[in-house]
């Protein structure tokens, strides 16, 4: 989700597939490619966020298992910061 005239990307990462330090498991089966494909993500995740904050964009990532109201209140709260 984006707020263009704010600039704030937003994402929402499922703790599997975006490597979640409190919830990500090792995959029972074909955990070595599962374990790549994780890692990727991750390092995908970081050189989006780099990108984005280099052309002056505040990124929120929200994981899957974060209570959405306090999330959304996070996120209308930076959005209204930003547009000042």
């Amino acid at each position: 989700m984006v707020f263009t005239r704010a600039k704030v990307a937003v994402f929402l990462d499922g703790c599997f597939w975006h490597g979640c330090p409190e919830h990500y498991t090792k995959a029972a089966t074909k955990a070595e490619i599962w374990a790549e494909k994780v890692r990727r993500n991750r390092e995908r995740d970081a050189e989006t966020d780099r990108i984005l904050a280099d052309a002056g964009w505040l990124v929120i990532r929200v994981w899957e298992h974060e209570d959405p109201q306090r999330a959304a209140r996070h996120i209308a709260e930076q959005v209204r910061m930003r547009r000042g």
